[in-house]
């Protein structure tokens, strides 16, 4: 059954991403499952650290981006989702290729939601791993 409070593509989900810093990190949204969401980023000049690694930092773009519309997605119509508070525990570095993310809600209460986002590399290998707490606002 799918958590999703409305239709959702992978077209839908890109075209509301355009002209943000989504896109300038070459972020794309690749499937959505009936309770998760996939979507990578590439490893090259815009994402990569000086020591040639994919910037800790564009993992972390990558995991809330992907729990951010995870929530948003499947909140009560009307609702908003902002963040709250991420981490990240960096595993493995990549230095080319992509880095993919699969996001699945942990949690959904009234007023927040929790996601957990896994990132592999083009081997399959874990790079990183990331939680987001969400907070829910109703409608004002």
């Amino acid at each position: 059954m799918p958590i999703w409070t409305h239709p959702l593509t992978v077209e839908a989900i890109n075209a509301t991403n355009a002209g943000t810093a989504v896109t300038h990190l070459g972020i794309e949204f690749t499937e959505v499952g009936d309770d998760w969401l996939r979507a990578r980023v590439p490893v090259d000049g815009r994402t990569r650290q000086p020591y040639g690694l994919l910037h800790g930092g564009v993992s972390v773009v990558l995991a809330e981006t992907l729990g951010s519309v995870g929530a948003a997605s499947s909140c009560p119509e009307g609702h908003r989702a902002v963040g709250l508070e991420i981490n990240a525990n960096h595993l493995r570095g990549a230095t080319s290729g992509w880095v993919t993310g699969t996001a699945r809600r942990l949690h959904a209460g009234r007023t927040t939601q929790v996601w957990q986002i896994e990132m592999v590399n083009d081997a399959g290998e874990l790079t990183c791993v990331s939680r987001i707490t969400v907070a829910i606002l109703a409608p004002r």
